[in-house]
């Protein structure tokens, strides 16, 4: 990537004014050149929706009889080209009308296509899904430093809808094509450009020049030619195949249907830029309609609606972390990737060592720029003198899991923190309520529980309690959302929302092991079920002796019993066999590895004794108060744990299942009390 000091953003100061009848696109012509700027009104990003297509129509056609040398289609919004589609559009969206709408989009892009002149796309920053579809329809792309392009449609199960598994596949590498659209990974700028999505790749200063040669022929291309070796069926044939195996092994037809519909799409119609486009409208409206599609979009909103939760200025722009163990260190790498300035401390000097090179990691892994990267690390300030603790406008503590340990901590900020500062605790096992005493000014003290690694963990909990004032916990929120994870806001109770959740998961497995049950069966019946892990292995991720930790922890505040926990796992930590972090725990790593594909024909009711105590949990907390609503769990479980997304969270899942307290109340017969379904079912509705 090129390293400039130019902004990798378009000019987004552009007078070009409204075009005519136009609310979300502005119209300049210059010298031969006609320019669409994308400018979605009332929004920082754009969005292709149904408005901005019937207004680009009109456009087209007064762009056809102006006759430019060159029409150029521009964002003027700095943060990127385009999100893709306009979701809000899909909620309600169905059959017929879907259908329609979708012939309409593509009649437009069509036109684009059409035009007896060169078209350029210039695109920059987030490129996704319906914008990159847009692009797609034009002569040539010319990216600017730092672009990245993609198809996430298939994380709302769903796939291109708008020509873009016929127009990607015949511009490059078909079988690369497909990846991009299965994987819902993004292309970044010098891969774009390797792979052939776009034509060239600069810095903002050169846009001009780089129109201009496209303008003259100088960046015309002839197309894939791995497209013209697979439009043959058989050829495509062997490709698919291998590409539903690699599929089911991730995402089982099962569960996902947009993988393999997606895949038959381009076997059956890649030869047929006609066919497939036709095809593929039909594709996409019967992948709307699914359960698995609904579920996801719901997803998709539960998103949105944590990130609202965030919605203000924090006033922090100096964050202090105290421990750099592996969270506390995420913690701080993430803040100063996203502009905050960190500074980190810790009683031995290695950790804070070892916190630079993490975080030089995931600067890599985020595909940041060597000035970005570098700035970040800027950033970044290791603090063995702890002069950070009286400047910061935050202070994460991020320590060992010890009451006294977080007590004495507390008593050393109490007269050196700024007056307005926040206190926030990362813990994730004690009571906020046992901390609160300790701490400098209990109003501005609360949790702030991250999860591991913070940097691919996008939940943030933030926890109250009696004392915390509203500023406070806004602030929080605010600050969550202001560095790209997402809020969600419980009340203090024994292991919040998130571990009290998932925690009967893992104890139900560990005792179930008690009863004789085979590990790797436990572990592939709920990767079946479409948990992202398997509670044996989670457990020992987790690590044995946190278990038993969180398993003592929650026994003394529920209502409804977690598993009690067998002897031989207190002996198994007391041999230092405490999971994957120590080479042996559950499974042995030196010899065997956790399953990773689900069972074929899993047993039903191993799933329901894992599933439906989380179920229940969610029940509880939500009879308790610990959060506000079901939408909160279901996403909190979702986007901090993973949860099967496609069932649309725990609550979700039961209220589509209906028999969840029938089912419990049986199992409770066979195994005990810890399945009594809560009293809060009466109440969900």
């Amino acid at each position: 990537m090129t390293d400039v000091l130019d902004e990798i953003t378009p000019d987004e100061s552009t007078k070009a004014p409204k075009a005519p009848g136009a609310l979300n696109w502005r119209r300049e012509e210059q010298n031969g050149t006609l320019t669409l700027w994308l400018d979605c009104a009332d929004t920082g990003t754009n969005v292709i929706s149904e408005a901005v297509l019937r207004e680009l129509d009109t456009l087209l056609d007064d762009g056809k009889q102006a006759r430019p040398d060159v029409l150029v289609i521009r964002s003027a919004k700095p943060g990127g080209f385009g999100a893709g589609a306009d979701i809000d559009g899909f909620e309600n969206l169905r059959g017929k009308d879907a259908k329609a709408m979708l012939h309409q989009g593509h009649a437009v892009l069509d036109k684009l296509a059409a035009l007896p002149f060169p078209t350029v796309a210039v695109v920059h920053g987030t490129t996704l899904g319906g914008a990159f579809e847009l692009a797609l329809a034009c002569d040539h792309r010319i990216g600017v430093d730092g672009v990245k392009l993609g198809f996430p449609e298939i994380q709302l199960g769903l796939h291109p809808g708008l020509g873009g598994t016929v127009r990607l596949t015949n511009l490059i590498d078909p079988v690369e094509a497909m990846q991009l659209m299965l994987t819902g990974r993004s292309a970044y700028d010098r891969r774009a450009k390797s792979l052939g999505i776009i034509d060239a790749l600069v810095p903002e200063r050169h846009v001009a020049a780089a129109i201009a040669a496209a303008a003259s022929g100088k960046m015309d291309h002839d197309g894939s030619l791995r497209a013209s070796a697979l439009r043959t069926r058989a050829a495509r044939s062997l490709a698919a195949t291998r590409m539903r195996s690699e599929s089911e092994k991730k995402a089982p037809r099962r569960h996902f249907p947009a993988p393999f519909a997606l895949i038959d799409l381009w076997e059956d119609h890649g030869g047929d830029a006609d066919d497939m486009q036709t095809a593929e409208i039909e594709s996409f409206t019967t992948l709307l309609d699914s359960t698995t599609a609904q579920n996801l979009i719901r997803v998709f909103f539960l998103r949105q609606r944590l990130k609202a939760a965030g919605k203000r200025e924090d006033g922090i722009s100096h964050v202090h972390v105290i421990g750099a163990g592996a969270m506390g260190g995420e913690i701080a790498a993430w803040a100063a990737m996203q502009g905050k300035r960190v500074t980190i401390e810790d009683v031995d000097l290695t950790p804070l060592g070892k916190t630079i090179r993490r975080a030089t990691r995931i600067y890599e892994r985020k595909h940041l720029s060597g000035i970005k990267s570098r700035d970040a690390l800027d950033r970044l300030i290791p603090d063995p003198d702890r002069l950070g603790r009286a400047r910061a406008d935050l202070i994460i503590e991020a320590g060992p899991e010890k009451t006294a340990v977080k007590e004495a901590i507390y008593a050393e900020l109490t007269n050196t923190m700024k007056p307005d500062a926040i206190l926030a605790t990362n813990t994730s096992s004690l009571s906020l309520a046992a901390l609160v005493d300790a701490a400098p000014d209990p109003a501005r003290f609360a949790g702030l529980h991250f999860f591991n690694p913070v940097s691919s963990m996008p939940l943030v909990e933030v926890v109250s309690h009696d004392l915390a004032s509203q500023d406070t916990l806004d602030r929080l929120a605010a600050f969550t959302t202001g560095i790209d994870r997402l809020p969600a806001r419980v009340t203090d109770g024994p292991g919040f929302l998130v571990n009290r959740v998932l925690a009967p998961y893992m104890m139900e497995a560990i005792l179930m092991l008690d009863e004789g049950h085979d590990k790797v069966a436990i572990d592939r019946a709920a990767l079946a079920f479409g948990m992202p892990m398997g509670p044996v292995t989670l457990a020992d991720q987790v690590g044995l002796d946190i278990c038993l930790e969180v398993g003592r922890s929650l026994r003394k505040g529920l209502d409804t019993p977690v598993a009690e926990t067998p002897d031989w796992l207190r002996e198994k930590v007391e041999n230092g066999e405490t999971g994957k972090k120590a080479g042996k725990g559950l499974y042995d790593y030196d010899s065997e590895d956790p399953p990773k594909e689900p069972a074929d024909d899993p047993d039903h009711q191993v799933i329901d004794r894992l599933i439906l105590p989380m179920c229940n949990a969610a029940v509880e907390v939500l009879r308790k108060g610990v959060a506000p609503d079901a939408d909160t769990i279901d996403a909190a479980m979702i986007f901090g744990t993973g949860w099967a997304p496609f069932r649309g969270g725990p609550l979700q899942y039961a209220k589509v299942r209906r028999d969840v307290p029938d089912v419990l109340r049986r199992l409770a017969e066979k195994h005990g009390p810890r399945f009594e379904p809560d009293p809060g079912w009466n109440d969900l509705g």
